[in-house]
């Protein structure tokens, strides 16, 4: 194991191909760069200690996280292929922060410029802070600064925020 200052956590900071055309080259590359990831995350899992995988993964996980879901069924975000590989990347021992504290439909992260998604709540979650069983074991709360994207001049992306107790 390797040492730690008390209360220390690894923090991996994603950001994950958006993949879009799918099919096709930019696919194939989302996809082995989720394989990439995955070993890559198994092997710090080892460490036994707290870590936690944070950013723009550009999957939707599952339909509750989708104001549409029937509109993302051919998008890279959200094919089976890409939905697969996130739970394989769970399946490691990660836990999907938001949803250890949440099981509520309509949490999203992003928002399209276009066509009034902010202003319609047309959103989509595919920013995720995933913890190790370690960090995990330490999570107080999380939430997601929906209010960062009404302001001037915003990213598309808000915030997700994780607290972590003291070890």
């Amino acid at each position: 194991m390797i040492p730690t200052a008390r209360g220390a956590v690894r923090l991996a900071s994603i950001y994950l191909p958006n993949g879009n055309p799918a099919p096709g080259e930019k696919y194939s590359y989302k996809l082995a760069f989720m394989d990439r990831l995955i070993r890559h995350a198994s092997e710090l899992l080892t460490f036994e200690a707290p870590l936690a995988l944070a950013g723009d993964f550009n999957v939707i996980p599952e339909p509750r996280d989708a104001a549409h879901p029937e509109l993302w069924g051919k998008d890279a975000l959200f094919l089976p292929q890409t939905r697969a590989k996130f739970r394989e990347l769970l399946a490691l021992g990660f836990a999907d922060a938001l949803r250890a504290t949440s099981d509520e439909a309509g949490l999203y992260t992003f928002w399209d410029y276009q066509a009034g998604a902010w202003q319609r709540n047309n959103g989509i979650r595919i920013d995720h802070v995933l913890l190790s069983p370690q960090a995990a074991d330490r999570l107080g709360s999380v939430e997601i600064d929906k209010d960062m994207r009404g302001r001037e001049k915003t990213s598309d992306h808000v915030p997700v925020r994780v607290e972590l107790n003291d070890a």
